[in-house]
């Protein structure tokens, strides 16, 4: 009887554990598990996403609600992802928009010849100029979409690509970047205000901001 008993409990226990296991796998209860943990630490952290594109339709949604948005891109690609379109269709209007992109004019051997020499080593399609001519062509994009928004702030820097930043008043978006992987397959840290990574996403933003030049787009008052 006891040993029946033994196997009727060892059972429930591995039913029990792999319930659990299966349970921390899918995304949400991880997300509670991360918010707990964040509010004992203070470090404001709320989500991890495995890989940078699979945030942005929760990106798209802080967007909607936001006073001001801040942007620090090694790229500028998001900019011009649904993730963005209200913003400049006017169908949201934040008080601000301020980004940043990497200086396309740079003498060579700069920071973004850099990031092109780290890219080109895992993805043999990434020739010397081409982040150059990608960053230019979004900033066109920028230049052309200003004409119906205002508020719209665009400056361009030449310092480490380590970080993409998107930021609103109540959340940041954070991804450092690798030697060895785009992006947009780097993890992305979801923060909260307040707490420790959004303050460092911010400051992150506003130390880049200070160290760079305005960039050639449609200014309104």
């Amino acid at each position: 009887m006891n040993a029946f008993l033994l196997g009727i409990l060892s059972s429930l226990v591995t039913s029990a554990l792999l319930l659990g296991l299966s349970l921390l796998r899918a995304s949400r209860p991880l997300w509670w598990l991360t918010a707990a943990c964040s509010w004992f630490t203070g470090t404001g952290l709320r989500r991890v996403y495995r890989r940078q594109a699979s945030a942005e339709h929760h990106m798209s949604r802080d967007l909607a609600r936001a006073q001001w948005v801040k942007v620090m891109a090694g790229r500028g690609n998001i900019l011009t992802r649904e993730a963005f379109a209200p913003l400049w269709s006017g169908d949201i209007s934040p008080a601000s928009v301020q980004i940043l992109l990497p200086d396309p004019d740079t003498p060579h051997d700069s920071w973004i010849d850099r990031r092109s020499q780290d890219v080109a080593r895992f993805d043999p399609g990434f020739t010397a100029n081409l982040l150059r001519s990608q960053v230019r062509a979004n900033i066109d994009y920028l230049t052309q979409a200003a004409h119906t928004r205002c508020g719209i702030r665009l400056r361009s820097y030449n310092l480490p690509h380590t970080c993409r930043v998107i930021a609103t008043d109540k959340v940041a978006y954070l991804t450092f970047y690798s030697d060895d992987a785009h992006g947009r397959n780097s993890p992305c840290l979801y923060a909260r205000a307040p707490g420790l990574l959004y303050t460092i996403a911010l400051q992150q933003f506003d130390t880049a901001w200070a160290n760079s030049t305005e960039a050639p787009i449609t200014q309104h008052p």
